[in-house]
């Protein structure tokens, strides 16, 4: 297997031992077929980086875990790698570990190990739980930041949090929905990939305050732990359907947004107003086919760049700590949708 790079690079990058990936590049048996496949992505991804690579200023490899849908971990790593060859004479690399559902315990040990191994940083999306919080402070404690991206972690050892501000997103989705459903009300299915997550939970007490507060005729059904998987998200909204005919619009914390829609499809119930988050592939489908109403978006390239700053600032050892400002939300429509990167 032809390539330019140390093996101890090619190591960190694909998450394996030298000891690893060393039988993988000389063909020795007893390696896995996934192994191999690891070992590939790391060297494509290594000449990628060389490739935009500009400059001779420091190398800075991070790690950036996360929790969440694959449609929205593209979405991340594309910003990620966008703002990359941004930073000179710093040059990030980055290393992504993403999967759709995690337990707590496999995130810890994922976040130790990472840790032993040796990072410049960790930007993370996870759930508020202590064993998480506790996992951080140990990085912090060993010399590494860890800075929280579009969910927070505020009682951690976290150096910053790049991200919007959760709780005004959802307090806009109420006044989007609530004006648009007027004095005719409604219910309305509030979806969240998961109760474990601050972000979300600050977006479900934003929405659930104006509407209480503005528009008392409208209620609110929610359905939580369907991971913004399409199979599980689709068979909790067939669930909450068939238990309300009230329910007839949505706000989408969470995604799985093609399953929600398609389980009223299956019960021939209309949906008035359906605001979601987040301009991925998904979404920017629904948009285009006016099957969802807005997206707050907020820009993850603005994220990826607070991220940056935050763990430079702590590596460059700057006297001032680099504090990142929240990212704005834009209500986007089908006619103001900003052209895909």
């Amino acid at each position: 297997m032809a390539h330019l790079f140390l093996v101890k690079d090619i190591a960190f990058q694909a998450g394996l031992s030298t000891a690893t990936v060393d039988r993988v590049l000389n063909g020795r048996p007893g390696v896995r077929r996934q192994t191999e496949m690891r070992v590939k992505a790391a060297i494509a991804e290594l000449e990628k980086q060389q490739a935009g690579a500009m400059g001779s200023g420091r190398m800075l490899a991070i790690d950036i875990v996360m929790e969440t849908p694959q449609r929205f971990s593209d979405a991340v790593r594309a910003a990620f790698e966008a703002e990359m060859a941004t930073f000179l004479p710093g040059i990030f690399r980055c290393r992504f570990h993403f999967a759709e559902v995690m337990k707590p315990a496999g995130l810890v040990q994922l976040l130790d190990r990472i840790r032993l191994r040796g990072t410049h940083g960790i930007v993370l999306k996870a759930p508020d739980v202590a064993e998480v919080a506790a996992a951080v402070a140990r990085a912090d404690a060993a010399g590494i930041p860890v800075v929280t991206l579009v969910t927070d972690l505020p009682n951690s050892a976290r150096i910053a949090y790049a991200g919007a501000d959760n709780r005004a997103a959802g307090e806009t989705a109420a006044y989007l929905i609530g004006e648009f459903l007027g004095a005719g009300g409604g219910k309305v299915l509030v979806t969240l990939s998961s109760g474990r997550f601050r972000g979300e939970e600050e977006r479900e007490i934003g929405f659930r305050r104006v509407i209480r507060a503005r528009y008392p005729d409208i209620g609110i059904t929610e359905i939580s732990e369907g991971h913004g998987t399409d199979v599980a998200t689709g068979t909790l909204a067939t669930a909450a359907l068939a238990a309300d005919p009230a329910i007839n619009a949505v706000y989408s914390i969470g995604g799985g947004n093609r399953a929600v829609l398609a389980a009223f499809d299956m019960a021939e119930r209309p949906v008035r107003v359906f605001v979601a988050h987040d301009l991925d592939a998904d979404n920017r489908a629904l948009l285009a086919a006016r099957r969802i109403g807005f997206v707050l978006h907020h820009d993850l390239k603005t994220d990826a760049r607070s991220a940056f700053r935050a763990i430079m600032s702590r590596a460059t050892a700057l006297p001032r700590a680099v504090t990142p400002s929240l990212s704005s939300v834009e209500i986007v429509t089908p006619y103001n949708m900003p052209a895909a990167d």
